[in-house]
């Protein structure tokens, strides 16, 4: 079969083509945030109340309001931001946020990586036994 001849030029005056700059499909959403089904197992979860979870990489100027209105739409019953012992003033960069139910916390969940302020903020699954504020056992 015979090829069709390929035009080599459409345009000899560039100006007046503009060329769009590629967009960067890696920086797009590839679906609403609210139909993306977070990449958690849900065997992790824990299986009775508290619903918490560790919240990583927060600005340092987060506030309990800030963090609620990061996760509006789901039954958070509670945020704790840990402070510097050495100044009150200065949060530690992570936090934690209490869920009612599970799927609140499974949404939330969804939400790793979203940015908070100028940060992609980590949300994952708090360690229970962190939780309850025992330290883990040394040694191990």
């Amino acid at each position: 079969p015979l090829l069709s001849p390929v035009a080599t030029t459409w345009h000899s005056n560039d100006d007046d083509v503009y060329r769009a700059p590629p967009i960067d499909r890696s920086l797009l959403p590839t679906a609403p945030r609210a139909a993306r089904e977070p990449n958690v197992d849900r065997s992790r979860l824990p299986k009775a109340p508290p619903y918490t979870a560790f919240l990583g990489n927060l600005p340092y100027d987060v506030t309990e309001e800030s963090i609620k209105d990061f996760f509006r739409g789901l039954n958070i019953s509670a945020v704790r931001l840990p402070r510097e012992p050495t100044n009150p003033e200065r949060l530690k960069g992570f936090g934690y946020a209490e869920f009612e139910d599970i799927d609140s916390l499974f949404q939330a969940l969804s939400l790793n990586e979203e940015s908070l302020g100028n940060r992609r903020i980590r949300v994952d699954v708090a360690d229970q036994a962190q939780d309850k504020g025992e330290a883990p056992a040394a040694g191990g």
